[in-house]
């Protein structure tokens, strides 16, 4: 008997610091995008970097049919593969773009992300525009995979709006700026997020010194499949369907719920 070429999905973190030069970090992708993968995910914001908390990156907005979007999907569909990243999207306010997601390859889409970063100090929302809480899933290889970014994790409703929606997957770029107990909550919320969702999680990071790393896929009971340290790394998983189905029989917390 022959297996369902949907049963396993490959994918690979890319956690590698975006710089302030727009054209430096489009040359990185096709160099540091592997091969072999039915998913990448690069981090948030990897198009520009955020710069000094506070500085304003609306010179750096692009549409998502811009130069960095093009590269991605070119590297995208050299490498037969569906890539995430991030950059900042021009919006209807021209002193504060969208922070999206942008798909290309096998999958195509753009997320904008809801939760700005109003917190620990920080204000992303003075320098930029949050997006339509609606869902946004893709197809990748026949798993429905939902897209989230960074802060996004902290609020659970978001995930659960995406596995209503159908993801089995969530892939989570992220900027998680590092500082006392960061790396703690980010591995717990992932983790939480894979276990209350009965969904794998695929968080890529940006790295040590600024950011926390620690790029991680977490399994539907919270096993964790692979990890970063807090460096720049590639780090690869296979998320398997039967492993996510013997999990929502396991604990059938979706079907339990009394709303």
């Amino acid at each position: 008997m022959t297996s369902d070429p949907h049963d396993v999905i490959r994918v690979a973190l890319v956690q590698e610091a975006s710089g302030l030069e727009p054209a430096a970090n489009r040359a990185r992708l096709d160099p540091l995008t592997p091969d072999d993968t039915d998913l990448v995910v690069w981090p948030e914001a990897f198009a520009r970097d955020f710069g000094e908390a506070g500085s304003d990156v609306s010179a750096y907005a692009e549409p998502v049919t811009g130069t960095f979007a093009t590269e991605l999907g070119r590297v995208a569909d050299l490498r037969r593969t569906t890539v995430v990243a991030g950059q900042f999207e021009t919006s209807h306010d021209p002193a504060r773009p969208f922070n999206t997601l942008v798909a290309r390859g096998a999958a195509t889409a753009a997320y904008r992300k809801v939760h700005l970063y109003d917190s620990f100090g920080y204000r992303e929302s003075d320098r930029l525009v949050a997006g339509d809480p609606a869902p946004v899933v893709v197809t990748v290889g026949g798993w429905a995979v939902g897209l989230m970014t960074c802060y996004d994790l902290r609020f659970p409703e978001m995930a659960r709006l995406l596995v209503d929606a159908g993801a089995e997957a969530i892939a989570v770029p992220a900027a998680w700026v590092a500082g006392e107990r960061k790396v703690d909550h980010w591995r717990t919320l992932l983790r939480a997020r894979a276990i209350e969702n009965t969904v794998f999680m695929v968080a890529a990071a940006q790295p040590a010194p600024r950011y926390c790393g620690h790029s991680m896929v977490v399994d539907p009971l919270g096993d964790v499949l692979a990890e970063a340290g807090d460096g720049p790394e590639v780090v690869r998983a296979d998320l398997r369907r039967d492993v996510l189905d013997r999990a929502r029989r396991t604990n059938p917390s979706l079907r339990n719920r009394r709303l």
